[in-house]
């Protein structure tokens, strides 16, 4: 298993910040990536997808993380060349830091996400990411989120029954022995058919359609 499947499950929960310049750009799925070069396999401890919601206006922020089961990444030439990344979506935390309002649990939020209203978890256990693909990231690349991006990342997301392909800026850093990258991006969940409480004129949104995902990846020379 040859591709890098960033699994940004926690996506389309709740929301970001209503309406963000910074969305990444999407498209419909695209071939993936040729695996070429070496292989390096995704530290699951040590690699880590985080997500961020509000309710309409930034309010009430919400944020948590999502385990990764398992991935690979391909290396050739010092570069990424691709690979795949996969997220256990039944591992989905809300942190309790998130929920100051009285009467409210991270716990019922976390039951929340994972129903049919939003992930359904029970039918779609995992999410994905391949890459299709990495260029060097330019000045005239799109608006970054991290500090000093080198890369600018395509691939194709796949949330509950649904795929489409998103690019956006990376920091990639690779040695002989290790491969770390990190990525902060924002991504419309409606686009992928989770639009709860998002239907109809932007007035009636009680929950943001931005999600703002966060990628912390660690692999090391298989």
């Amino acid at each position: 298993m040859r591709k890098l499947l960033f699994a940004l499950p926690a996506l389309v929960l709740l929301a970001s910040c209503g309406g963000s310049s910074n969305t990444a750009a999407t498209t419909t799925e695209q071939t993936a990536a040729e695996q070429t070069g070496q292989t390096f396999m995704i530290d699951t401890l040590t690699t880590t997808v985080d997500w961020k919601g509000a309710h309409k206006g930034g309010l009430a922020p919400r944020w948590g993380k999502i385990g990764v089961n398992l991935g690979t990444i391909s290396v050739q030439n010092d570069s990424i060349s691709g690979g795949e990344f996969m997220v256990n979506m039944a591992s989905l935390s809300v942190d309790p830091a998130s929920v100051t309002e009285e009467g409210k649990k991270a716990t019922d939020l976390e039951g929340h996400l994972k129903s049919a209203d939003f992930f359904d978890v029970a039918k779609a256990p995992t999410a994905k990411f391949v890459i299709t693909k990495v260029e060097p990231y330019t000045a005239t690349a799109e608006a970054s989120l991290i500090a000093d991006p080198n890369y600018l990342i395509s691939g194709n997301l796949t949330l509950k029954d649904k795929t489409l392909n998103v690019t956006f800026p990376a920091k990639v850093q690779v040695t002989s022995d290790v491969v770390t990258a990190s990525a902060k991006f924002v991504i419309d969940r409606s686009a992928w058919g989770i639009n709860y409480k998002t239907e109809g004129s932007a007035e009636n949104w009680m929950i943001s359609k931005d999600v703002e995902i966060g990628l912390n990846l660690n692999a090391k020379k298989n």
